[in-house]
């Protein structure tokens, strides 16, 4: 068993709203463009709330990807670390489902399992309500500075991740069938769909 500190890259959010999204698809692209170690888990949290726990309380280290209503312009990212990230009851709610994950990093503080580390990847939301959208162009754009800011965040931490040779395709990939990104973009137009209101 290897006596290097535990990693979680960890996407949080819900692909059907749009920029809510974010934190999936960068975690979605970091799979596909880097391998790590056995010390390392790369995982979509989707919006599994409390479920996360046991992934939580069993990593050293923890790097979030997330939409963050910063209030900043949309694209803008901003990169939290350690005590200030809110993560108890009463702290400032930062996106739609971050309660919820608040809530996970609390469960995880008090069963003593707390990350030694952690840091959040936020990236500016500019639309939250496009039910079955698509990331919007300043949020899409936002994801290759994302995967920056978390190779030198995991480069700090020791963390090795090597490029892939080959992107991953198919089931290799971390979503796969019609709900990776490159499938979900190619569905209609919002004009055929109907995705807003209905």
């Amino acid at each position: 068993m290897s006596d290097k500190p535990r990693t979680l890259i960890l996407g949080i959010g819900n692909i059907l709203w749009a920029d809510e999204g974010f934190g999936v698809r960068a975690v979605e692209e970091f799979h596909a463009r880097f391998d790590t170690g056995e010390d390392v888990v790369v995982l979509d949290g989707g919006t599994q709330g409390l479920y996360l726990v046991q992934f939580v309380e069993a990593c050293d280290q923890l790097l979030v990807f997330d939409a963050i209503d910063y209030g900043l312009e949309p694209g803008t990212l901003r990169v939290v670390r350690d005590e200030a990230v809110p993560c108890f009851t009463g702290a400032k709610k930062m996106s739609l489902h971050q309660t919820g994950f608040q809530e996970v990093l609390s469960a995880a503080d008090l069963l003593g399992r707390y990350p030694s580390r952690l840091a959040l990847v936020g990236c500016q939301p500019l639309d939250l309500e496009d039910w079955g959208g698509p990331l919007t162009a300043p949020v899409r754009a936002a994801i290759e500075p994302a995967l920056t800011a978390a190779l030198q965040t995991l480069g700090d931490w020791g963390v090795e991740c090597r490029s892939r040779p080959l992107r991953t395709t198919g089931s290799e990939r971390l979503l796969a069938n019609d709900i990776d990104h490159h499938a979900y973009e190619r569905r209609a137009s919002p004009a055929i769909a109907h995705r807003r209101g209905d």
